[in-house]
């Protein structure tokens, strides 16, 4: 089967799963390339909800598949920072969901995605160093927004593997799931963010990367939405409020 990133959507939920298994789910350069599209399709989306990004079988990503560093065209690592940016860059709440490794590249996209929920055996790594390759700047930035300095720097200068215990404990990872768990709380997660309310979500999206210029918007946005109102009339009525407010 050809490396590819396969979709589905069920129930306001896009599921975007990277498959390569005879490479650990490494990313091809045609992988890196066709995820910016597939985001933006799934952005104007109004049935989707949230997305949620996994690998194939027992293996989130095992990074870039090294062969294509030697394929000409487009650098590889530029097609990855523009992947990991327009990820990064998706209205919607996003979810890791990671089995196994989740190394190099793959763990640049898991950095990317708002939460990352992990089975208690993954193994997390930032490999560069191994290769002699300088890390992204944005790249870097984010790592450090989510783990912090020193944590970023241990797994920058020296490419090591961590367990799910040590991500959870730098922030690298929000949720740890026994084995065989991991569906089911993701599903359950994903089922209560769908029925919450999308303005709230995508004002706090941009908020959570600093932005400072869009407090007018999102006050403008709150007022014409009627969502507060539903909100709070739901809230009163003791029943689940129907938020019509689209990315």
């Amino acid at each position: 089967m050809e490396p590819q990133l396969e979709l589905t959507v069920a129930d306001g939920i896009a599921t975007v799963v990277i498959s390569n298994p005879a490479k650990r789910n490494a990313m091809t350069a045609g992988m890196w390339r066709a995820l910016p599209g597939l985001l933006a399709e799934l952005a104007t989306d109004d049935s989707v909800r949230a997305l949620v990004l996994t690998g194939e079988g027992s293996t989130f990503c095992a990074g870039a598949d090294i062969s294509s560093l030697r394929e000409p065209g487009e650098a590889p690592q530029l097609l990855a920072v523009q992947a990991e940016e327009a990820l990064a860059a998706f209205p919607k709440p996003t979810l890791a969901a990671v089995r196994g490794y989740c190394v190099g590249g793959g763990c640049q996209l898991a950095a990317a995605c708002d939460l990352r929920f992990a089975e208690e055996d993954a193994l997390f790594g930032v490999t560069p160093a191994k290769l002699g390759i300088v890390y992204p700047s944005s790249s870097t930035r984010r790592l450090v927004s989510l783990v912090g300095p020193a944590a970023a720097k241990y797994l920058l200068f020296s490419g090591e593997l961590i367990d799910t215990e040590r991500a959870l404990r730098t922030g690298l990872v929000d949720e740890v799931l026994p084995k065989g768990e991991l569906g089911k709380r993701v599903a359950e997660f994903t089922r209560i963010v769908a029925t919450r309310s999308q303005l709230t979500q995508a004002a706090a999206k941009e908020f959570a990367t600093g932005r400072t210029d869009r407090d007018a918007h999102w006050e403008e946005q709150t007022r014409e939405s009627g969502d507060p109102a539903e909100g709070v009339a739901a809230f009163l009525e003791r029943k689940a409020p129907r938020f019509t407010w689209t990315v």
